[in-house]
């Protein structure tokens, strides 16, 4: 889309770019979720967005200058949050748009994959394009977070996911537990689960409740339902197979593998959050809190299992954010 530029900086003209990424969030995967504006080099006040498209459809450099069209591209600035690739249609594109070395283009973050790795800079700047690297770094590296760590370590980025009551409980003695949270709580879940490629339960959850795990209250295409795991080390010999989130969801193995699994959200319960908390795999906790108290020390616990031994020993993470959901509390901490 177009509009006007004004006086908008380097900086708000990228953040402009996160936002465009930040729309097709959970519809990119394997490919990363990359936002792009570009600013005409005939009419500053002209200004273009793309974003990255489905699998198959074109990354966001390709679709923010087709919009904007030749007239328009040719000299123009290129905001991208991520480096584009170095061959292929995208780098012909780019030097077909910005001939003579009049272009310009400002990436947030350089891309580890290493098909790309530096190379795409490399390649513009050999083109005779300037190039400005850093620009919104700060947020582009956690908008792709996810990403970025599977491309450097294989591995995919882990959100622990949480609700409990003000004094920690997860349920009462008897295992009730709905609802502990509110509406827009549980409407931020499945917020969280569209933008998920695969979601983690244990066995003991799939029993006593027979989650969907599906995507209910999230606006998008029906497609953004992950697909659902179950640990099924916690499974006590029981094949959990055919319950609801197995028998609608299904195992999905054309999309759960490693080079699909960006996000794996966790979604418990107590012994598999105490078990990926154990082991350090948690990069991102996310804790509902609702205003409830169960009162005594009876209730479902957080996590099952033993924790610190001393004060010395705990875990301190860094908090993100607090946000407030209806009656609720949405509390997120970083590893």
């Amino acid at each position: 889309m177009d509009g006007e530029s004004g006086s908008e900086s380097d900086e708000q003209f990228m953040l402009r770019a996160v936002a465009a990424a930040e729309a097709v969030r959970g519809t990119t995967t394997p490919n990363p979720w990359v936002g792009c504006v570009v600013v005409s080099g005939h009419d500053p006040s002209q200004v273009f967005e793309g974003a990255t498209a489905p699998p198959g459809g074109p990354h966001a450099e390709v679709t923010a200058l087709a919009q904007a069209g030749e007239q328009h591209s040719r000299g123009s600035t290129l905001f991208t949050t991520l480096e584009p690739a170095p061959t292929g249609a995208d780098a012909a594109l780019y030097r077909g748009h910005h001939r003579g070395g009049r272009g310009r283009v400002v990436v947030a973050v350089e891309d580890p994959d290493t098909n790309v790795a530096g190379r795409g800079v490399e390649a513009l700047r050999a083109a005779g394009i300037s190039v400005t690297l850093g620009t919104g770094a700060t947020e582009v590296r956690e908008q792709l977070a996810p990403y970025l760590k599977h491309r450097t370590t294989g591995q995919p980025w882990v959100v622990l996911k949480m609700a409990a009551s003000l004094d920690a409980r997860t349920a009462a003695p008897d295992g009730s537990s709905r609802w502990i949270t509110g509406e827009e709580a549980r409407r931020d879940v499945h917020r969280l689960r569209a933008r998920s490629d695969a979601i983690l339960v244990g066995a003991g959850t799939v029993r006593a409740d027979d989650p969907e795990l599906t995507v209910r209250l999230e606006d998008g295409p029906a497609q953004s339902s992950p697909c659902a795991w179950c640990w099924l080390g916690t499974a006590r010999g029981q094949d959990p197979s055919g319950a609801r989130a197995f028998r609608r969801i299904g195992r999905c193995p054309d999309r759960v593998g490693p080079a699909r699994v960006l996000q794996l959200l966790v979604e418990g319960g107590a012994s598999v959050a105490h078990a990926f908390h154990a082991a350090g795999l948690v990069d991102r906790y996310v804790l509902y809190l609702a205003p409830l108290l169960f009162g005594g020390d009876d209730g479902r616990p957080l996590f099952a299992g033993p924790g610190a031994g001393t004060i010395a020993d705990v875990w301190r993470g860094r908090l993100v954010s607090v946000e407030r959901l209806g009656e609720d509390l949405r509390v997120e901490v970083a590893a």
